[in-house]
């Protein structure tokens, strides 16, 4: 087999078979295939797309490319969680103890953050004494005990898709479907879920801006995962603004504990009850999504998610004291408002401008060898729809610089203000099951 016709192929729109893909995959792998091939290759799948059979096949490539997690020594039905990424983000800290307080397994292998703020186990890590690395042994154990660990990624995890990745970046070819879903789903697979529940973002704040591509991205996702044996359901959901109010790594733990509560805000709160409803479908664990939605309510009122939050973060060597006293964690040395300079409605709030201004504070990595400042980050105090009085607060900047004429300027250029209130941005736009 020749990489020249598997190129000729695809770029004449033909379907590609799970040999050709695989010859590609293994070869780019191990270095036999070059760069300029596998650039020719991503460039004729932007133009030529792929089927759900070709990208189920790219998808498995990929996953067998390096190690895979094997979790079935882990009781019951494994349900994984993925979002495309966004502003204000926590979701992850709030699911994982409650589909677990329901009895559904979160055997979680989460990422490090690019971007406004870091990833999970950036936010996790915010919690004194938290740590990641534990043997697959013990987690196992904790997950059967529990029913809930998170642990980082493995460094052999999908190696051809962080090649891939690397090359796409360079080759203007990251904004292809199959692509993009394809690598997703590999490393979901490839950490052993039975079944994923993933939460595709649109939006200003979302890689897919409208409704209609990031559609076309979860229906692809759903098709790979189908195809090759994983119960796969998508949730669209609004990335217009920023999630929640908080967006930083300590503030958006204490965020998430005030969910966990019963006290968070309506938007994260209600996002949190659609993708568990539908991890608990998923993991036989509720016969409809009523039985599901009061299943993850009452582990709310009752405490025990947020009991079990506590548990998980003893197990892997956090102080669990910051359940109770959220003030435990990294507080930056000034927090300082941004107040309007005029009175109206919020009409717009540019969500991802918005989480540059946090970056910018020393929440989020402009690169992968940034540090990152746990303390710092923005409460806002308002949401679109919201009205809002010269004067009167539009956010909370929690910085260790007493200077933050840049944040407050990027803040009150991109929270937009009229004098028309404007219809509030719909939360779920479909779901895809």
């Amino acid at each position: 087999m020749r990489m020249v016709d598997v190129i000729q192929k695809k770029r004449d729109g033909e379907a590609l078979s799970k040999e050709e893909i695989e010859f590609f995959v293994d070869g780019y792998t191990d270095g036999s295939i070059r760069d300029y091939q596998a650039s020719a290759f991503l460039m004729a799948t932007y133009f030529s797309d792929m089927n759900a059979e070709e990208q189920g096949y790219l998808t498995m490539a990929m996953a067998n490319s390096g190690d895979q997690i094997d979790l079935s020594a882990i009781e019951g039905i494994k349900v994984d969680k993925h979002s495309t990424g966004g502003v204000g983000d926590t979701t992850t800290l709030i699911l994982a103890p409650l589909v677990a307080a329901c009895g559904v397994p979160v055997a979680k292998m989460s990422g490090r953050g690019l971007g406004h703020t870091g990833g999970t186990l950036d936010k996790l890590e915010a919690i004194e004494g938290f740590h990641v690395e534990i043997t697959e042994k013990e987690f196992v154990k904790q997950v059967n005990d529990l029913k809930l660990a998170v642990i980082g990624q493995s460094g052999n995890l999908t190696p051809a898709d962080k090649k891939l990745y690397a090359l796409r970046d360079v080759t203007a070819t990251v904004d292809s479907i199959p692509l993009i879903a394809s690598s997703i789903m590999s490393k979901k697979i490839a950490a052993g879920a039975d079944a994923i529940v993933l939460d595709v973002k649109t939006g200003d704040g979302a890689f897919m801006k409208t409704p209609e591509d990031a559609e076309e991205l979860a229906r692809s996702m759903v098709a790979i995962g189908n195809e090759v044996g994983r119960h796969t359901i998508a949730v669209i959901s609004d990335m217009s603004q920023p999630l929640g109010f908080a967006i930083g790594n300590a503030l958006e733990v204490k965020e998430a504990i005030e969910t966990l509560k019963g006290t968070g805000p309506d938007d994260l709160t209600e996002l949190c009850l659609v993708l568990g409803s539908k991890m608990l479908i998923a993991g036989g664990k509720a016969k409809d999504t009523n039985d599901a939605r009061s299943q993850l309510k009452r582990v709310i009122e009752d405490g025990s998610a947020l009991e079990l939050f506590g548990q998980f973060l003893q197990a892997q060597g956090g102080n669990a004291d910051i359940v109770k006293n959220p003030d435990l964690l990294p507080n930056a040395a000034f927090q300082i408002e941004v107040k309007s300079t005029t009175t109206g409605f919020i009409t717009k709030m540019e969500a991802d401008e918005i989480g540059v201004a946090a970056m910018l504070l020393g929440a989020g990595r402009a690169t992968k060898e940034d540090d990152i400042d746990l303390a710092v980050g923005i409460v806002l105090k308002k949401k679109i729809g919201d009205s809002v009085k010269s004067g009167e607060t539009l956010a909370i900047v929690h910085s260790n610089q007493p200077e933050i004429v840049k944040t407050e300027s990027m803040l009150l250029k991109h929270i937009h203000i009229s004098q028309h209130k404007p219809k509030r941005p719909k939360l779920i736009h479909k779901i895809l099951d």
